[in-house]
Parts: C-alpha cells; sequence; structure tokens
C-alpha cells in the first residue's frame, strides 16, 4: 500500500499553485491533490435497482434514530451514506465490519452501487439532483495519506481532494465549497476546526425541480394545520385532484406528488387520526416501506399540502453509535490504517456533521443537504377519489421513482417553525 510523503505532497502543492484552475476551484486556496489522482472511468457493472431494498432500509433504520417528538425533522439518507462510505474505504477490521453491518452492505459492493446510482441519475432542464464529494487533508508533518485510499474515493465518487493547513481560511474554503454545490441552499456547515481534527470527507447534495402540474392561485387557500397537541394554525394550502400512486398501509394514507418528467416525486404519509406521528415512525419498516412504494397504484387523489420550509442540523455521532458503529468513534480502538498514518495517535472520527433544508410551494421544491465526517487523532381500494390533506402531522419523502428510494425524508409537525 503506498503512501503520499510530505515530499510529493509539497510537489503537487507546487503544481495546484502554477496550474490554479478557473470557477469554483478558483475560490479554493489548498491544494487539489486530484492534479495527483486520475479518476479511472469505468462501468461498475452494477445494477442500482439490485439494492434499493437494503438502502431503503439504512434510510428508515437512520430516520427513526434521528427522529425527535414534536420537532421538525429533515435528513438526507443519501448524502449520509455517500459520506460514510467513502470513510469506510479506510477502515480495517472489526471497524470496517461494524460500519458494512451499519450501511446494510460490504464496502466494495456500497462502492459500485453508489457510483452506478449516482451516474444513473436523471436530469432534465427542469429537474435535477447534483451529488458532489471532497476530501480536505491537513499537512501537518507526520500525517501520511495512503494513495490507494484517495484512488478509491476518486474512481467510485468522484471527490475532490485537498490538502491545506487547518486554519480559519480551510474553514472559509469548506464552507464556500459546502455552498457552492448546494446551489446557496447550505452557507455553511463547519464553526470551527479543532486542534485535533485532521481530515474531512464531504458530501453535498442539491435537489430542485418544478411540479409536473404547478398550482394555480385558484388551487392555494388559507387552512388550518392542527399540530398533535392540538394548537390549530393558519396555512397556505395547495389543493389539488390528479391521477396518482396512491399509498394506504396498517396505520397510515399518503399518495405521489411527481415533479416534471415523473423522474422524481414528492411522497408523504399521513398517520390514521389516533395513531402517533413518533409511534407511526417508529413502525416504519425499509423493507415493507420500499414494497408499498414499489407496489403502490394509481387512483384519483383529492390532495392537500401546505406551504414549507424546514432547516434541521444534527451530529450523528451517538446515533450513528446507538445504531451499532461504535468502534469508529472510539479515539484508541478505531482501526482507519488505510487511510493513513500520524506520527503519534489514533485517526478516529470525532463528529459527523449533518445539515439539510428545503422550501415547497406552489411551483415545486428545492431542497439541500451535507454531511460532513470529521477525522480526528487522539493525543387501498382505487375504484373512487381518495382524499389525504396534510392538515396535520406528517411523513414525507423525495423519491427517486426509477428505484423507489427516499433521498430525503422527515417530517412536519408545525408548519411555522
Amino acid at each position: 500500500m503506498k503512501k503520499i510523503s510530505l515530499t510529493f505532497i509539497s510537489f503537487l502543492l507546487l503544481c495546484a499553485v502554477l496550474l490554479h484552475a478557473s470557477g469554483c476551484s478558483a475560490n479554493i486556496h489548498a491544494a487539489d491533490l486530484m492534479d495527483g489522482v486520475t479518476p479511472r472511468k469505468w462501468e461498475t457493472g452494477t445494477d442500482p435497482g439490485e439494492k434499493s431494498a437494503e438502502v431503503t432500509d439504512f434510510a428508515i433504520r437512520l430516520f427513526r434514530a434521528v427522529n425527535e417528538d414534536g420537532k421538525n425533522t429533515l435528513i438526507s439518507p443519501l448524502s449520509v451514506l455517500c459520506a460514510l462510505a467513502m470513510t469506510a474505504n479506510g477502515a480495517q477490521g472489526e471497524t470496517r465490519a461494524q460500519m458494512e453491518s451499519v450501511l446494510g452492505m460490504r464496502t466494495e459492493d456500497l462502492n459500485a452501487y453508489l457510483c452506478a446510482y449516482v451516474n444513473a441519475l436523471p436530469q432534465g432542464d427542469r429537474y435535477k439532483l447534483h451529488l458532489a464529494n471532497s476530501i480536505w487533508f491537513s499537512d501537518e508533518d507526520g500525517f501520511a495519506v495512503n494513495r490507494d485510499f484517495l484512488q478509491t474515493n476518486a474512481d467510485y465518487y468522484g471527490a475532490d481532494i485537498y490538502q491545506a493547513p487547518f486554519d480559519n481560511r480551510t474553514l472559509r474554503d469548506v464552507n464556500r465549497w459546502v455552498r457552492n454545490e448546494t446551489d446557496g441552499m447550505i452557507p455553511e456547515v463547519l464553526d470551527r476546526i479543532p486542534s485535533e481534527a485532521v481530515m474531512y470527507l464531504v458530501n453535498a447534495l442539491a435537489f430542485e425541480a418544478e411540479w409536473k402540474k404547478i398550482y394555480e392561485k385558484k388551487q392555494i387557500k388559507d387552512g388550518t394545520f392542527t399540530k398533535e397537541d392540538g394548537t390549530e394554525l393558519t396555512a397556505k394550502m395547495m389543493y389539488a385532484t390528479e391521477h396518482v400512486k396512491y399509498l394506504k398501509d396498517k396505520n397510515a394514507t399518503g399518495f405521489f406528488k411527481y415533479y416534471n418528467g415523473e423522474k422524481y416525486a414528492f411522497v408523504a404519509l399521513l398517520p390514521d387520526e389516533g395513531v402517533s406521528l413518533s409511534d407511526y415512525v417508529n413502525s416504519l419498516d425499509g423493507a415493507a416501506l420500499h414494497t408499498l412504494l414499489s407496489e403502490a397504484e394509481t387512483a384519483s387523489v383529492s390532495t392537500a399540502i401546505p406551504k414549507f420550509e424546514s432547516e434541521y442540523s444534527a451530529e450523528l455521532s451517538e446515533i450513528l453509535q446507538s445504531m451499532g458503529m461504535t468502534l469508529a468513534f472510539d479515539e484508541n480502538n478505531a482501526d482507519f490504517s488505510g487511510i493513513g498514518t500520524v506520527a503519534s495517535g489514533n485517526l478516529f472520527m470525532s463528529r459527523v456533521l449533518h445539515k439539510t433544508c428545503i422550501r415547497v410551494d406552489e411551483k415545486g421544491t428545492k431542497a439541500g443537504a451535507v454531511t460532513v465526517i470529521e477525522m480526528s487523532k487522539n493525543s387501498a381500494d382505487a375504484g373512487g377519489i381518495k382524499q389525504v390533506y396534510l392538515d396535520r402531522p406528517f411523513v414525507y419523502m423525495l423519491v427517486d421513482c426509477e428505484n423507489n428510494i427516499p433521498f430525503f425524508i422527515g417530517t412536519v409537525t408545525d408548519v411555522n417553525a
């Protein structure tokens, strides 16, 4: 396993300065190590549909672990999965085994899956789902990086790779990169760079799409959204009756609301009267949800969606540990020797930062997400018209209709939050 020496890194730093690129990268002051790593273009031979159930299962397990009573939540399981998968490429032994158990598949299979999945995502003039990845290394003495770790993440994830002094300028660079790659939806994700931090692995995701049928003014009316405690709130509700996929399980009803091109959809699930949102979220099962989304039948459905905006941020370390990923956060026993070595100490995952935002209105939806891994060193019947009015707390998703995978999933408990 080859390692990048400090001399080689210095050479790359000189090359990056001399060959400073235009556009977004021109605003980044860190040394671009992609000058020394050429991504291989190759077919993985993987059908994204084959692992859809496993990915949906991870999404639901993470969503259940994150959800809090009475609060709006919004996560991007796809963003978290990409960031953790890049990190898993440097994990070894039991640390890797635990990560694979939580993520739902072997690292090699996850690499091939995500590469094939992202490359196959549909894009159009009125809809897009954009993902970008980057890896940032400290330039401190004694930190040697394994070249094949960089190569793997370049091959499968197209990761931008930067070497930087991890000072305030680097802080601004990381936040600028995130802002650019999320179309400004996430202006910043890092508030500080701790002295022990030596690497950041970052995934950014941006989604924007127009509805297949944009709401007209006459379809937008004042309505009432009732919180679980009985509080009534005035909300701008968007009403429609459309021929769409109708969802029904033993505790909820729901529907698909398509975006232009029908490649992506807003999917809502409204718990039945008497079923709390928390109980419904806890009852969700990845396999059952994947089946529900895949086998939904078309019906005439009268719907009402509140116009809303939501922002969410969380530090996921404790949540991932509760899911079984404990060794990765153990500063003494984590094994990330596949990433590289430090002269003294041990590499471990110190923080997993996740931030999301969404805006849903009469024209469509715009959403952004970012996940940052901080590595540190220790010193029903379809015959009639159905009705689903989202006028009380509900679960919603943004779904890739080809594979029925939720790439965003959240709850609305308060339209004024």
